[in-house]
């Protein structure tokens, strides 16, 4: 029993004890971004990627439409061929 009232006063110094690495800075951090030089870079790859994503969705969008006629079309001759109601 000793022995394991031992163990827990250890661990609870352990867990008390605060890490020493939780408060220092990272070493990836430098320096606060600054709006004045922005990433002229990143700032082209976001807006072409996003209209290249708009112009294939247009695109995509153009070709269901005709195939959606085609279909349509395909579909009124059958009913006419056959006298559907």
């Amino acid at each position: 029993m000793a022995a394991g009232l031992r163990a827990v006063r250890r661990w609870g110094q352990v867990a008390a004890a605060p890490p020493s690495l939780a408060f220092t800075r990272s070493a990836f951090v430098v320096k606060k971004a600054s709006s004045a030089q922005p990433n002229w870079l990143g700032v082209g790859l976001a807006f072409g990627t996003s209209a290249a994503l708009w112009a294939l969705l247009l695109k995509q969008h153009s070709e269901d439409v005709i195939e959606y006629e085609r279909r349509k079309q395909a579909r009124g001759h059958k009913c006419t061929e056959h006298k559907c109601s």
